[in-house]
């Protein structure tokens, strides 16, 4: 219950901080390539329950639906943005929204692709 009450405050405290860093990001992959802004990755939670992950879209559309690291040149399937942004972390920011519905948390271990 702390821990979950701490994840909430701090939340509510980055999520304002973030707002203006979130549009800017939106814009610009919105902008240099199609198709929506935030991908939306099943991943494997607390009891094993699977939830949707935001993330900012790195890849084009036409990359295939597996593990960036399962493919052999994931580089060719990035967007025009999206080697920065993973580089820079920035493509997690959407994150915060998993961590206000309680499906994680800003410490623990990352959820686990499904």
């Amino acid at each position: 219950m702390l821990k979950r009450c701490s994840d909430l405050i701090l939340a509510l405290i980055v999520g304002p901080l973030i707002i203006i860093p979130l549009f800017f990001i939106a814009a610009i992959i919105n902008l240099t390539s199609q198709g929506p802004i935030i991908y939306w990755s099943d991943r494997v939670g607390k009891n094993n329950k699977i939830f949707k992950m935001p993330k900012f879209r790195t890849m084009r559309l036409d990359a295939p639906q597996v593990a960036t690291h399962l493919l052999s040149s994931p580089e060719s399937y990035l967007n025009p943005v999206g080697s920065f942004l993973r580089k820079t972390s920035l493509d997690e920011l959407p994150q915060i929204w998993s961590i206000f519905k309680g499906d994680m948390s800003f410490v623990g271990p990352r959820p686990a692709l499904f």
